[in-house]
């Protein structure tokens, strides 16, 4: 669990909350710690960041009416490289199929939402001029969302957060 500095009393932690029908879920350390004898699932996805009018944002989808925003990811297919399932999932979820691709970030573990497997996600960096995001998943109602970078964020999945730190930090040493 992250913890940050609080207002002069000392640490506090930092959760995430999901609303769903009739549930409120704390995102807490149990989503991190392995749990042997889960299948294990490994996916892909990005950080997508363009520049406006000198501010940096990056790409998040959100689902439906849900409140939290994540970066898009998803399961490696067969046949498919890391780097080739990052580009059609952020194309499935976000729409985004202008992106150039600037280098990996981090590979993060976590259970899935529901903790009936292990997830190993990959997570690359890119840019795009692309503004706006036609997601070709109709199976979900993937909304694209541009946050600004600065400040972080707040994300469903406090790894995705820690990613986008990651992310900040590179584009800060290229530029």
């Amino acid at each position: 669990m992250r913890t940050v500095r609080g207002q002069g009393q000392g640490q506090r932690k930092i959760t995430r909350f999901k609303l769903t029908a009739k549930l409120m879920i704390q995102i807490d350390q149990s989503w991190y710690d392995f749990q042997p004898g889960l299948p294990v699932e490994v996916s892909a996805g990005g950080v997508v960041v363009r520049q406006a009018a000198g501010q940096t944002y990056i790409a998040a989808v959100r689902e439906g009416p849900e409140k939290f925003a994540v970066l898009p990811k998803g399961q490696v297919e067969a046949g498919e490289t890391l780097e080739e399932t990052a580009h059609r999932e952020i194309a499935e979820e976000a729409g985004l199929t202008d992106l150039v691709l600037l280098e990996k970030l981090a590979v993060k573990e976590r259970c899935s939402f529901k903790k009936t497997c292990w997830k190993v996600v990959h997570y690359f960096l890119f840019t795009t001029n692309q503004v706006d995001g036609n997601p070709t998943d109709t199976s979900f109602d993937y909304q694209l969302l541009w946050l600004p970078i600065t400040p972080l964020p707040q994300l469903f999945w406090p790894e995705q957060a820690d990613v986008v730190r990651l992310a900040r930090d590179r584009l800060n040493l290229i530029r």
